[in-house]
């Protein structure tokens, strides 16, 4: 399962995902595009995390959330 995360600031928003390196190495935070993300989403292989750097909330949605607040946070590319 992939794990992404979509962090919403002032400036706008880009998706990340934290790659897990060898126990001796920091693990790697990379910007990932979109359209992968949406991608690997509508195959239900993929978990997205919503953070909102202004509030400091963060809302999990995967492939059981609702269509509604999937349409909401994410867009119309990942239903």
């Amino acid at each position: 399962m992939n794990r992404y995360t979509k962090i919403i600031g002032l400036t706008g928003t880009i998706y990340v995902k934290e790659f897990v390196k060898i126990k001796h190495h920091k693990n790697k935070v990379r910007d990932i595009n979109e359209d992968t993300v949406a991608k690997v989403f509508k195959n239900g292989d993929a978990e997205v995390t919503v953070y909102f750097e202004e509030t400091d909330t963060e809302i999990f949605i995967d492939a059981f959330t609702d269509q509604e607040t999937i349409k909401k946070y994410l867009g119309k590319k990942f239903i």
